[in-house]
């Protein structure tokens, strides 16, 4: 009998350490088939740039006293996945697990991150998913730093794949995104959580005299999150230093009433004040 197939990818790119920290937790518990992006993918999110060649490279790295082999991709993570499934994987795998990526993914910026945009890249084929990051500062996001210990979120990923191989979930969650504090350990616990509708990691406007010069855009970490929602990834992670654990889904609908935004929409509803400008505008539009 065939040993359960996992395919493991990541966001920070084929020599990142928190890969192979995660490629070595999930040796036990079947055949781990690295297949991940050649150059660093963060902020990548479910793309599928045409301008990658999709050139896939069969490399070795060191890691730990071991040498480790997979394929690196000329692709984004959610393309390295789809290239695992398509041409490398012998057969199905039983469990896509994505990271351990540098930097918590949490609160609504998660559609950006490329570690959950492998994951549910998986989903859609059917894949279960388990996406894995650990808090760390926010200059060592896009970096390969040894300051940075996997060991704790490596013992995290271990357990949820256990569990999701050999689990079946409810029919609508089809990843599960796990976020492990920086000083948590092996008795940390964890507890399920919903994305915070809070803004995590906010935009900063590019400093440039022309429009025309470079401007990359760039992100701080929030700082006001006092009222943060008590369920949510961010409360778990930020405030109660719990390992976050929240069920993805697909399914992208509104959990709204249909009738009732039928209704509003073909007019029965009121018309709010500004209703050409965006909430937060419309808010602050009424005169000094």
């Amino acid at each position: 009998m065939n040993r359960s197939l996992i395919l493991l990818t990541n966001d920070d790119g084929f020599s990142s350490p928190g890969l192979w920290a995660a490629a070595a937790a999930l040796e036990p518990l079947g055949e781990v088939l690295v297949v991940a992006p050649r150059q660093q993918q963060s902020g990548a999110g479910r793309s599928m740039p045409r301008t990658l060649s999709g050139r896939i490279y069969h490399e070795t790295v060191e890691h730990a006293g071991r040498t480790w082999q997979g394929y690196a991709v000329e692709a984004s993570p959610a393309q390295a996945v789809l290239h695992g499934l398509l041409e490398i994987a012998p057969r199905r795998p039983d469990l896509l697990v994505a990271g351990i990526n540098y930097g918590e993914n949490v609160g609504v910026g998660v559609t950006i991150s490329g570690t959950v945009g492998a994951a549910l890249e998986g989903a859609a084929f059917g894949v279960r998913g388990l996406a894995v990051s650990i808090e760390a500062p926010r200059e060592l996001h896009e970096s390969y730093s040894t300051e940075v210990c996997f060991d704790v979120a490596a013992h995290f990923t271990r357990l949820f794949a256990a569990r999701l191989l050999t689990l079946d979930l409810p029919a609508d969650v089809d990843a599960l995104k796990v976020d492990v504090p920086s000083d948590a350990t092996p008795t940390t616990p964890w507890r399920i959580t919903r994305l915070s509708r809070r803004p995590y990691y906010i935009p900063v406007k590019p400093e440039r005299v022309r429009l025309s010069d470079e401007g990359v855009m760039d992100y701080v970490l929030a700082t006001d999150l006092a009222e943060v929602e008590p369920d949510s990834d961010v409360r778990a992670l930020v405030h109660d230093r719990a390992v976050s654990v929240t069920p993805l889904s697909l399914d992208l609908t509104s959990r709204v009433d249909f009738s009732l935004l039928a209704r509003l929409l073909a007019g029965g509803g009121t018309q709010r004040a500004d209703a050409s400008l965006p909430p937060r505008l419309a808010q602050s539009s009424g005169s000094a």
